[in-house]
């Protein structure tokens, strides 16, 4: 069975409320840097309803002054790819139920 890390994102949201307050910056700050016309995207991200895309991680790495690894944080638990599928069916996981299936099937055979 192959496991793989999954990132939580209600703590990740929590983790990235938390750096931008110790960096003195708002919700409207994280806005106009990313240059959205609306702040629901940080809300989003900071109650772990979302994620930001990989580019806007590595933007805010770079403007809280962290590595990425440091705002994202995992599950304490491993997840296999039958439980990546089938929470991708139920919709617990963000992510592309196709994906996981090639994936899981290439693997499978392998």
């Amino acid at each position: 069975m192959i496991q793989f890390p999954v990132i939580d994102p209600v703590a990740t949201g929590a983790n990235i409320c938390r750096l931008r307050k110790d960096r003195g910056l708002t919700v409207r700050d994280l806005q106009l840097y990313f240059g959205f016309e609306e702040p629901q995207a940080i809300y989003k991200w900071q109650r772990g309803q979302s994620l930001p895309s990989v580019d806007n991680l590595y933007a805010l790495s770079a403007l809280l002054q962290v590595p990425m690894n440091e705002i994202i944080i995992s599950t304490s638990h491993i997840v296999s790819w039958e439980q990546q599928a089938a929470a991708c069916c139920s919709g617990l996981f963000m992510g592309n139920f196709l994906q996981v299936q090639w994936a899981w099937q290439n693997f499978k055979t392998a």
